[in-house]
Parts: structure tokens; sequence; C-alpha cells
């Protein structure tokens, strides 16, 4: 799993800062968080590929969908044929309809947008499941988990062959769970062989929010916390009212929730050149790998139990 940081500004871009876009490969397949202006631009500059799957939208605010109209004709113009799925908050529906169709464009493709509530799923895969977490934000806002399925246990191969099973496909269905028969009628189960479950990997993303107890509960062991970090502590005051986090507030939600790793992003103007403070302050309540994100940054997200 690749995580590519496409857009890490607050509401006001700057010249080294687009704004809020996430782009995660996961084994392939692209799912884009939030489409802020450029975020088409972003792909290109940072090599991410255009072929998206599905747009993961947290608010309406400009700089979080302002980049839908232009990567949606340029997909057309890009001659694409398969389908775009995006997911939206609630009521949010037809003001995305109206940037998909911008300037009276329509798709050469199938664009569906979906309506989700926060604190429900909105896609399932078969390995895989994208939920919704309520956050508190200026207006109708939610954060997205993207968590894999356990994985099977380690096959220990052999202990396997020293029960009997001749290397090949009975290897596979006992991996799969499956019980297989050996030619002198011995039954070999999936226990005998196989380890506990291993679980699979969780990626949590906040957009613009305010400290809430919904995602420190998504994000429990999480493998990394995108949070919003707008402010430091000297505007407090102003996260409050704008509806934002301060880094060390975004920290206290990830030391909650025990993840790995926690990148800080949304980064206000005001801090060009001073990000060092808010890592400063961030590193104060959490213990664990703590960094400000800057455009296009990639981060890797290995398996919870890799070596």
């Amino acid at each position: 799993m690749r995580v590519t940081f496409l857009g890490t500004s607050g509401a006001i871009p700057t010249t080294q800062r687009a704004p809020s876009a996430v782009l995660v490969n996961r084994e392939g397949e692209r799912f884009l968080f939030d489409c802020g202006e450029g975020t088409q631009r972003q792909m290109m500059r940072f090599g991410t590929g255009f072929d998206v799957s599905h747009i993961f939208v947290t608010h309406l605010h400009g700089d979080h969908i302002l980049g839908i109209p232009g990567l949606i004709q340029s997909l057309d113009f890009n001659d694409r044929t398969d389908p775009l799925a995006i997911h939206v908050p609630p009521r949010a529906r037809e003001h995305v309809s109206d940037l998909v169709h911008a300037g009276g464009h329509q798709p050469g493709y199938p664009v569906r947008i979906d309506e989700v509530s926060p604190g429900s799923v909105a896609y399932d895969a078969a390995d895989l499941s994208v939920r919704t977490v309520e956050t508190e934000h200026r207006t109708r806002s939610m954060g997205y988990a993207l968590i894999e399925d356990d994985r099977p246990g380690r096959f220990d191969r052999e202990g396997a062959e020293e029960l009997g099973v001749p290397v090949g496909p009975k290897f596979g269905r006992l991996h799969d769970g499956e019980s297989v028969e050996l030619d002198d009628g011995r039954v070999i189960d999936p226990e005998q062989v196989v380890g506990d479950p291993r679980p699979g990997r969780r990626f949590v993303y906040t957009g613009d929010t305010r400290p809430v107890d919904a995602v420190v509960d998504v994000a429990a062991d999480a493998d990394l916390l995108i949070h919003d970090a707008t402010f430091a502590d000297d505007e407090a005051e102003r996260a409050r009212h704008t509806g934002h986090s301060t880094a060390r507030e975004a920290a206290e939600v990830a030391a909650r929730a025990g993840v790995s790793r926690l990148a800080l992003t949304h980064v206000s103007s005001r801090y060009a050149g001073r990000i060092d403070r808010l890592e400063r302050e961030a590193r104060e309540a959490f213990d664990g790998e703590c960094f400000v994100a800057s455009d296009g940054q990639t981060v890797e997200v290995p398996f919870p139990d890799a070596d």
C-alpha cells in the first residue's frame, strides 16, 4: 500500500502546498481522498497515474472538491471507459453532480455519486472495506477508514511435510482453510499447519475536523492516521472556532488510538517554512512516528507483522 500526498495545504494554497488530496495505491487499485483544485496536475507531477476507481469526499468546502471538474474531464480526454464512483456526505449528491457536469460536460464513462452516512460502509470489496466516520467541522463532514480484512495465518510448510502432506495443491487448500485427505486416509486440518489470522492494514483520513472520539475509535491500532493539523498551539482558539485541530490535538488523538504513524496535514499557510514547530508540538503528545506531510511525499504502509 502506497500513500501519496498530493495536496497538504489549508484552505489557502501556497507555492509549496496544493489543496487537499491524498491518493492510496493499494495493490494496483487507486483510491483518491478529497480532490482539491489542481489535483490532476499533482497526479501528473508525482507520477501516481490517473486510473482512480473511487473518490471519497470528506465535505463540500472548495479546497477539497474544486479539482473534481478538471479530473473528470481529463479522464475523458484520456478515453476512459471504466466507471468511477464518488462517495459524498449526505445531501451532497446534487452539488457534486454540478461539479461533474461543470460547463455542461457529459462524461463519456459512467460516474456514480453515492451519498454515504457517517458510521457506515462506503465501499465493500472481497478483502477490504472503506468505512465512514463522523467528524466535526463547520459543515457536514466525515472521514474515511480503509480497513483490510484479516489475512490467513502463516503456513507451516515444514510441519505439513512432516505430517505427510505432499508438496502441491493441498498446501494451498490447507492455507485457504480446507481440510485435506492423504493417500493413507488420514485427514489433515488447517489448524494443524496454519497459524492464527494476521491483521490487515488500517489507513484513516480525517479531512477537516476537531478532535473527536469517533476518529479515536476507528483509528485504533491504525498503521497510518492522516489528521487535520491546521494550527499550532498559539492558534488553539481559532482552531476551535473554525472546526480544525492543532498539531498537538491531532497527536493526542493518535496517542489515544495507539496508531503506528501520524501524518499531519491541512497546514495553514501561516506556517510556511515553520513546520518544525508543528512537529515539535505534536511529538510532545505522541511517542510514535510523526511528521508534517508535504506535497509529493510518498509513504509505504507495510503489513503490521512485516519484518
